[in-house]
Formats: structure tokens, sequence, C-alpha cells
């Protein structure tokens, strides 16, 4: 069993190369069966990003490479649309401060953040999302939700499940362009 204190205690963020993937490891605990393979989702991208980021350049945190996302507008991301998606599935609206949010990911790199407070804001939030997974009972995962302003229909399952897939995407894409400015 994976348990939610040993995920905390990760802060390193350093995967063990010995260590099968989350998802092998066994049930996280005292997170509800379905939602399962979002927590492993959600904790095999903390592993892994911490290994992706590893000694990276805090220079070329905001660099473009061919014209690509750079790895600091994917750290951004990551913790944002996080946030954002949770909030829908807890059936609220985004608040002034997650809309300022998603305004400045679009303008990237314009509050220059370092990658220490991209990767602490990081891993606050897959804390906040296990928290709130935990908290979620199963009864209320096909209940219908909307996103934003246009109420785009969807439901808890389908923003859970969401979250967990758009935050690998980001995590594969992160790897390549951190090979690429690596010159790996």
């Amino acid at each position: 069993m994976y348990s939610l204190s040993l995920c905390k205690q990760k802060n390193s963020l350093e995967k063990t190369e010995k260590q099968p993937e989350v998802w092998q490891r066994g049930p996280v605990e005292n997170i509800p069966p379905l939602l399962q393979p979002v927590a492993h989702a959600l904790l095999q991208a903390r592993e892994e990003l911490g290994s992706i980021i590893k000694d990276f350049p805090e220079a070329l945190l905001w660099q473009k490479p061919a014209g690509v996302a750079s790895v600091g507008f994917h750290l951004q991301h990551l913790s944002g649309v996080m946030d954002r998606l949770f909030t829908y599935a807890r059936n609220e609206q985004l608040s002034a401060d997650q809309l300022q949010s998603l305004q400045e990911e679009n303008s990237t790199g314009v509050n220059k953040l370092l990658l220490p407070q991209l990767i602490e804001r990081f891993n606050k939030q897959v804390d906040a999302a296990l928290l709130q997974l935990r908290h979620t009972d199963e009864i209320t995962l096909i209940e219908q939700r909307s996103i934003g302003r246009k109420k785009i229909p969807t439901t808890v399952i389908g923003l859970l499940v969401h979250t967990a897939e758009h935050t690998m995407r980001h995590i594969g894409q992160l790897m390549v362009t951190v090979r690429v400015l690596r010159g790996v």
C-alpha cells in the first residue's frame, strides 16, 4: 500500500530506479478504489518530474526550443490545470486568483517564477488533489459538471481522469523539451 504520508516525504522528487511504477506498488492509502488510477498517475507524474528536472539549469527554464512550450510553462500549466479541473469537479466556479493564474500561464514566463517555486507549487497541487480524491465519494463520480463560461458538459469522473491524463501528457512533453534544451 502506498500511503499519502509517504507521498509528502518525497520532497526531493527523486524516483528510486529500483521501484516499479506507482500503479504497480498497490493501492494508495485512503483513496477510493475507482479513483486509484487518478492517484497513481498524479504520483507517477510527481516522481517523473523529479527525475526530469534534476540538475536542470535555471537559465533554460523559459526558453522555447523550436518554438515549443518552455519548461517553465509546462510546470506552471501542470499546477494550474490540476487546480482548475479539480475545482470544477467540486462543482465550483473558478476564483479571481485562478483566473489570474490562467492569464499568467497564457503569457508564458511573465511572472518569471523560479524552478523551486514551480516545483513546490506542483507538489502542493498534487497533495491537494490527493486530499480531494480521498474525500470524493464514488457515488458522485457520474454527477454532471460543467467547465468554464461555455458550460461544457462532463462528469466528476471525467474531470478527474482528464486531469490525470493531461498531467501525464505534459510530463511527456516536458521530458522531450528538457532533453532538447540539454542537448541530450
